[in-house]
């Protein structure tokens, strides 16, 4: 950006403050307009169905935002419930260095002052130094959803926009359904923008609210509005059709200045625009600097930490952030890749803070193991005979229903045993599971293993609600006294996929689980016709995979 932003909370009481947050973010030096980013995540994000952030969440999110480079953050709906009503409150203690947080509401309701509107009376109650507002741009809307007239809707707009500048706030206008309007009545859909611009709108957002909106559509209307209008014009796309980030792009192409979306496209229906892939798009392939290159590189880890936070696993096929996204698989495009990585990555992966890896499979060359193997700390020559013994067995157990993309660990346990650098750390003699169905309706497992380590036999059982759960307990008490950073090993996650339903009960049965040891996580797998089997398996990598990488040093045999 051409100039940088101080400290600040997003609060202010003065209307000099507030045209200076104008202008140090809608203005460059030069006097033309730059690129600002306006996150919706904590109030468009959370209408995704099943999400829903506590109010530390957005508060934890807020400040990750703001260390990416958000110029805007919209931290919900004044006055329309009590968390955001709280949020708004504990917002005013944060330190933001590049973020301002804003609230958003309505335009004032159909025969009423704006002065009198208890709603824009809320905004201006959060203390916000940004507010945005919407208000209908669809002449079918007004009159059938309203039940109003188009006049009164444009004095809506005008005097609620005036109202909240005259108070000395920075006002956004979301013209709801813009697009959907612009195709039904362009003139009005004009005119709702040209009021608010008139009534001191800082920017007008073009809203393809529907989501139904094709990018070549969106290009040829901003275009044609830009040149009409004389403040910035924004863009803020639902992607009921897909074409979220694509709209988004091409509008900012045909002339907006102003981008609204949401971290990882969380949103209602099928989400918002996805600032994950909107921001690196700007900066890497358009030239538009809406946040430094130091920002850039916390992309992924930000992605990640707001679907954490919001208890959604992260999408790994997600663009530029996603742990599928600079992957190769195919063993030729591995080899390739390894050799000219710029032919095979449309960008540089580590510009979004992400990594380029190699997954191993049954489509995996020789050059894809010896990279994989680096990535583990394994040195592999080229011609190690050990290679093609791994290849081998690899293609054999992707074939009865392996798959090591999603289950590194048993991948690493394997190289090491191929290459003769792994050592046991305890050999299994047998268990058993056995299942009790009581009187009082508890089930309950009860697991028997006998199992060997350093030279000594230990017999151990154990209770669980399940046999993995038996098994696991059953582990740990016979070999924990020798490894004491077993305790800090769990099992965070456990899935059994049936990998042929035609055999039934006799399927053969995949299970994945996911560990972790608070500082890292890992998976193994197991594949069986006997679901314990398998559950076994993957259980025995994910020990001994997190016994090999311990947080601190443990004893090893």
């Amino acid at each position: 950006m051409a100039k940088t932003l101080g400290m600040r909370t997003g609060w202010t009481a003065s209307s000099d403050a507030s045209d200076s947050v104008a202008a140090d973010l809608l203005e460059g030096e030069s006097g033309r307009f730059v690129i600002t980013l306006y996150d919706t995540t904590l109030r468009d994000g959370t209408q995704r169905e099943g999400m829903s952030l506590s109010v530390e969440d957005k508060l934890r999110i807020a400040m990750r935002l703001d260390d990416l480079g958000v110029h805007y953050i919209e931290g919900g709906y004044a006055g329309s419930n009590p968390k955001d009503i709280e949020f708004f409150e504990r917002a005013r203690g944060l330190s933001l260095a590049h973020s301002v947080i804003t609230a958003f509401g309505s335009t004032c309701r159909k025969e009423v002052a704006a002065c009198d509107d208890a709603g824009l009376v809320a905004l201006l109650d959060t203390g916000c130094a940004a507010l945005c507002i919407f208000g209908k741009a669809w002449d079918l809307h007004v009159t059938e959803t309203l039940q109003t007239t188009l006049a009164e809707n444009l004095r809506m707009v005008h005097d609620s926009v005036a109202f909240l500048k005259a108070a000395g706030r920075t006002v956004f206008f979301d013209a709801e359904h813009f697009f959907d309007g612009y195709l039904h009545d362009p003139g009005y859909a004009r005119e709702v923008c040209q009021v608010a611009a008139e009534a001191g709108a800082d920017a007008v957002v073009l809203c393809d609210t529907n989501g139904g909106t094709l990018p070549h559509d969106v290009a040829k209307t901003v275009r044609a509005l830009a040149q009409e209008m004389s403040v910035p014009l924004g863009i803020h796309a639902h992607n009921d059709s897909a074409c979220a980030v694509a709209n988004t792009l091409v509008a900012v192409d045909a002339g907006c200045v102003h981008v609204q979306g949401t971290i990882n496209g969380y949103g209602e229906r099928a989400g918002n625009a996805d600032l994950t892939s909107v921001i690196p798009a700007l900066v890497l392939k358009m030239g538009k600097e809406c946040v430094s290159r130091d920002q850039l590189r916390l992309l992924t880890e930000v992605s990640h930490f707001v679907a954490e936070t919001a208890n959604i696993a992260p999408n790994p096929q997600q663009p530029y952030v996603g742990a599928s996204a600079f992957a190769h698989k195919g063993g030729v495009h591995a080899s390739a890749a390894a050799r000219l990585e710029a032919a095979y990555e449309h960008v540089d992966p580590a510009a979004v803070g992400n990594l380029a890896r190699v997954v191993v499979s049954e489509l995996a060359g020789r050059a894809s193991l010896v990279m994989k193997a680096e990535e583990m700390g394994i040195t592999l020559a080229a011609d190690d005979p050990a290679i093609t013994s791994v290849l081998e067995t690899i293609k054999d157990k992707e074939h009865r229903g392996y798959t090591f993309e999603a289950a590194d660990a048993s991948l690493e346990i394997m190289l090491r045993k191929a290459t003769g650098t792994y050592a046991a750390f305890f050999t299994l003699e047998s268990f058993r599971c056995i299942m009790e169905k009581r009187e009082d309706g508890r089930v309950m497992t009860e697991a028997t293993i006998k199992i060997h380590v350093e030279g000594q036999r230990f017999i151990a059982t154990a209770e669980g609600n399940g046999p993995v759960n038996a098994l696991d307990r059953a582990l740990r008490i016979a070999i924990g006294r020798f490894y004491p950073s077993l305790s800090a090993i769990e099992l965070t996650d456990f899935k059994v996929r049936v990998l042929d339903e035609k055999k039934g009960t006799a399927a053969v049965t995949r299970v994945l689980i996911e560990s972790s040891d608070g500082e890292k996580s890992w998976g193994t797998i197991g594949v069986s016709e006997n679901i314990i089997e398998a559950s076994w398996e993957a259980l025995v990598d994910s020990i001994e995979y997190g016994l090999s990488h311990p947080k601190q040093e443990n004893a090893h045999p």
